[in-house]
């Protein structure tokens, strides 16, 4: 599958988690450095927020959209995840006031590999939503075709209805 990016056919890795895909097993970090894998999430619906470089104006707007959302779903997990550094993720969560979603780094890739949402000529992961029930199983996903566009924020949170 490609993306584009300003027009320019990229790559990912493999063919994306479409509706119906059992999250696969990954590992990723907190802005504390902690380790969240696959398991961590399942037990509660979550909605995943994935971006190229959270440093960038459509990444940030992306964030912060989500996060503004995030506490009117308690019942629903918030992740944003990107290949930034766990310190530069952490400067900009403090910059920015995002406190309602737990943003992740994907540094290794393992998130980009087992989702393949990696972009190996861009060097970042492709621009996405996924929706997962409880149980880790795909109930809607979004690839966004062109990664300097905004996702589908009103199809993504109206995905969450099923859960309330």
């Amino acid at each position: 599958m490609q993306v584009l990016f300003h027009d320019q056919p990229l790559d990912l890795v493999g063919e994306p988690l479409a509706d119906g895909a059992e999250l696969p097993k990954f590992k990723v970090f907190t802005t504390h450095n902690e380790k969240l894998k696959t398991k961590d999430l399942l037990g509660k619906p979550a909605l995943i927020s994935v971006m190229p470089d959270i440093d960038t104006r459509v990444c940030s707007i992306q964030t912060k959209k989500f996060n503004q959302q995030a506490d009117q779903y308690p019942h629903v997990q918030f992740l944003a995840v990107s290949n930034n550094s766990i310190a530069d993720q952490a400067g900009w969560c403090a910059k920015e006031g995002v406190k309602n979603l737990t943003v992740v780094s994907d540094e290794e890739l393992s998130f980009g590999y087992a989702t393949n949402l990696y972009l190996p000529n861009n060097g970042t992961l492709a621009r996405a939503i996924y929706v997962v029930d409880a149980a880790g199983k795909v109930v809607y996903h979004e690839i966004v075709p062109e990664m300097t566009h905004e996702p589908n924020y009103v199809a993504a949170l109206d995905a969450l209805a099923q859960f309330e």
